[in-house]
């Protein structure tokens, strides 16, 4: 039995008020109408700082028991410190994100494009840093990084390999974990406005899907997050893959999309 769990990266976007939330909806309140449509969603602000007590308290209040509540990991730490002495920082992290209880889904560690197999030694000490009991997920922009090594060391460490469509980098990779996370990112920059689908993405999702069904007898959960440089209006492109999945499907308020712009 596998859980899925699909939504979008982020979920407070402006070009989502009156399309995706009804209008008059305050942005406080927005959290509230996004778990009635998804089931996960990643939060993106913690990359840009570890959250405060009240913002992760008003994540774990404004959302439904069975929600899943995804975090990246700050760029202080993987971007600028480059992993080097970061384990106060770490700490610090993991210790504020595990407020949200049962409601934490994966911890996503994200490196930059520049950020390559040169890192491998720094990268392994790292992730004896580690706590037990949390669904890391590491995903790479470097192609060097897509080897046998790679796939034997988080292995090992039972960590999950993100697959990402994303330029530069293959989309497919290892199980090695229980866990699948896909990330749906796009080219940055590609759309004027995320207020609709600008192209129609169902046969990339296709592919998606059947390769989830090949991996399903090894993993208990998978994760699939949309970003709005993908196709133009993550929640659309979110719904659609339910769709496909077969998965129950609400869409309130969303208006419907006859064609491609």
């Amino acid at each position: 039995m596998v859980d899925y769990y699909i939504g979008t990266m982020g979920f407070s976007y402006r070009d989502w008020a009156g399309v995706f939330y009804p209008r008059g909806v305050q942005a406080r309140d927005y959290l509230k109408h996004y778990s009635k449509v998804f089931n996960a969603v990643e939060i993106d602000s913690t990359f840009y700082g570890t959250p405060k007590p009240a913002a992760v308290l008003r994540w774990k209040e404004q959302s439904p028991a069975e929600f899943k509540i995804c975090v990246k990991v700050p760029r202080a730490i993987t971007h600028e410190a480059r992993l080097d002495n970061v384990g106060r920082e770490m700490a610090l992290f993991i210790s504020a994100v595990s407020q949200l209880e049962r409601k934490l889904g994966a911890i996503l560690i994200q490196f930059p494009p520049s950020f390559d197999i040169s890192y491998g030694k720094i990268f392994k000490e790292f992730l004896t840093l580690l706590p037990q009991g949390y669904n890391f997920v590491v995903e790479f922009r470097h192609p060097s990084w897509y080897i046998s090594e790679t796939e034997k060391l988080l292995e090992e460490h039972q960590i999950c390999w993100a697959a990402t469509e994303y330029p530069g980098v293959p989309r497919e990779v290892s199980l090695t974990s229980e866990m699948i996370l896909i990330r749906l990112v796009g080219e940055h920059g590609r759309f004027p406005t995320h207020d609709r689908e600008r192209i129609d993405v169902t046969p990339q999702l296709a592919d998606w899907w059947r390769w989830i069904q090949s991996k399903a007898e090894q993993v208990h959960t998978v994760y699939v997050f949309f970003n709005d440089d993908y196709s133009g209006h993550a929640p659309a492109s979110a719904n659609r893959l339910k769709e496909l999945i077969g998965l129950p499907v609400n869409k309130p308020d969303i208006p419907r999309q006859i064609r491609f712009l």
